[in-house]
């Protein structure tokens, strides 16, 4: 018999391999590999001989599973003072700032490694799970367990590389003690569901912590952007998010070393940016995720994507708190000046995301509504399938989907050309300029636009 979520989720491309539903299988029939595009799956070890369906209630992108607004009210409905947004989900407390101690190894500000740093240091958690740095060029990044809040320290920054749960889940189920987790959107509400059905893992996991995300990337976009910045062959070390103090935060740079040694450096806007921006190596279920701020997780961090700290090359972070415990640890932060944060309203942590937000929410809404048009197998989402009535964001959306299926398809990680993909991306990064010129024009007064409608209708006929 087959498996349920290879059935429902692998076979339609909904998998964004988080592990869960191989961690709790209660058969012991899956496990998580990689597939052809660099996406971890999970496949079947032996037949599952009674379909309990427990692989698909840890679903995060299955039907019939509680969304992130059952799960935020449950846990977080009866906070006192608690507010709610319907961008964020629930939140007790807003803060920007940094981590002096924790700034420079850090993503952003280092919020997210100072906490983890502390609920050790104070003995709130036994252990920490978070994404390292791995000896294996197979498998660059994994999840793994800290008991030292050093090592936490020591293991800091982002990882744009697929990782997965299953093997540290299982790890802590035979463990004593509390621990605390980091994940994307989709991970933290996957261990939430988990956690709904295990009573070990419910009483074990002790702080969730979130991370804004618009997207993951496959294990091919990191050979891609090595390839880019000349460096080719198996790789051993990836930096994804390096800062320097001659730019601005929002220019860092990829860095790679392969096994022979040979070492390259590429910035943002020196071609990582056509990639990320326009879903390269995209998996296919980001397409269908409206959480952008981690609404099932304690606190969520995220980047200060504002004028007023986009300058600062350290970077900054934002801090979105929902739970008391976590609200507490932040205050005495602040009064034995470990941390350096500040208020902020909850209207400057939506813009500062506002990109994301347009994402999840309005090209999710035609992102169902193409998925319905053509008969696929989608999740059921918060947002409504909507047809866009700008023509101009509806061909932009149908070009990156284009890109984003060409680099799944067309990458060969064994030749590593990044050359042809470029070449192959070409006419469409052609087209979303012009799609850009004409989005302007678009909103301009109905006269002007009157002028150019000829010439507009023949360009999204394919004849311009």
């Amino acid at each position: 018999m087959k498996s349920p979520v290879i059935r429902d989720i692998v076979e339609n491309n909904l998998c964004i391999g988080c592990g869960l539903c191989a961690a709790t299988c209660p058969q012991h029939s899956l496990e998580m590999v990689w597939n052809p595009y660099g996406e971890y799956n999970p496949v079947a070890m032996r037949s599952c001989d009674k379909e309990c369906g427990v692989c698909l209630k840890t679903c995060p992108f299955a039907d019939g599973n509680d969304n992130e607004d059952i799960i935020g009210k449950s846990l977080y409905g009866r906070i006192p003072e608690i507010s709610h947004r319907l961008e964020t989900g629930y939140f007790l407390d807003c803060y920007v700032g940094y981590a002096p101690d924790t700034r420079e190894r850090g993503s952003s500000g280092g919020m997210a490694t100072w906490l983890f740093s502390t609920l050790l240091k104070k003995g709130i958690v036994d252990y920490v799970i978070a994404v390292i740095a791995n000896d294996d060029p197979d498998r660059l990044f994994k999840f793994t367990i800290f008991s030292n809040h050093e090592d936490v320290i020591n293991s800091s920054g982002s990882a744009y590389y697929p990782v997965e749960l299953s093997g540290v889940i299982r790890e802590i189920q035979k463990r004593d003690g509390k621990c605390a987790v980091v994940g994307l959107p989709c991970f933290i509400k996957a261990i939430r569901l988990a956690a709904q059905k295990n009573k070990k893992l419910n009483e074990k996991i002790f702080v969730m912590v979130g991370l804004v995300c618009g997207q993951l990337k496959s294990k091919h976009f990191t050979g891609y952007i090595s390839a880019l910045s000349k460096v080719d062959g198996s790789l051993r070390k990836v930096i994804f998010r390096g800062k320097s103090p001659q730019k601005p935060a929002s220019n860092y740079y990829f860095s790679s070393t392969n096994t022979k040694g040979v070492t390259g450096k590429i910035f943002w806007n020196e071609g990582v940016s056509d990639a990320w921006l326009n879903r390269w190596f995209t998996p296919n279920p980001c397409n269908y995720c409206d959480d952008i701020f981690a609404e099932c997780a304690d606190v969520t961090f995220m980047d200060a994507w504002l004028p007023e700290y986009v300058k600062h090359n350290q970077g900054t972070s934002i801090v979105l708190v929902r739970s008391q415990l976590v609200r507490e640890v932040i205050f005495h932060g602040m009064t034995d000046n470990e941390v350096n944060l500040g208020p902020i309203m909850i209207e400057k942590v939506i813009q500062s995301q506002a990109g994301i937000i347009e994402i999840k929410r309005r090209h999710l809404a035609f992102q169902l509504y193409l998925g319905h048009q053509r008969s696929l197998k989608i999740p059921k989402k918060r947002v409504a399938p909507i047809k866009l009535s700008n023509p101009f964001l509806s061909k932009q959306i149908c070009l990156k989907n284009q890109m984003q299926a060409i680099s799944r398809e067309i990458w060969d990680p064994r030749e590593q050309n990044a050359e042809l993909l470029d070449q192959k991306m070409q006419p469409f990064l052609a087209q979303q300029a012009k799609l850009n010129r004409f989005s302007r024009i678009f909103r301009l007064p109905i006269k002007a636009v009157r002028l150019t409608k000829r010439k507009i209708r023949r360009f999204l006929n394919g004849k311009g």
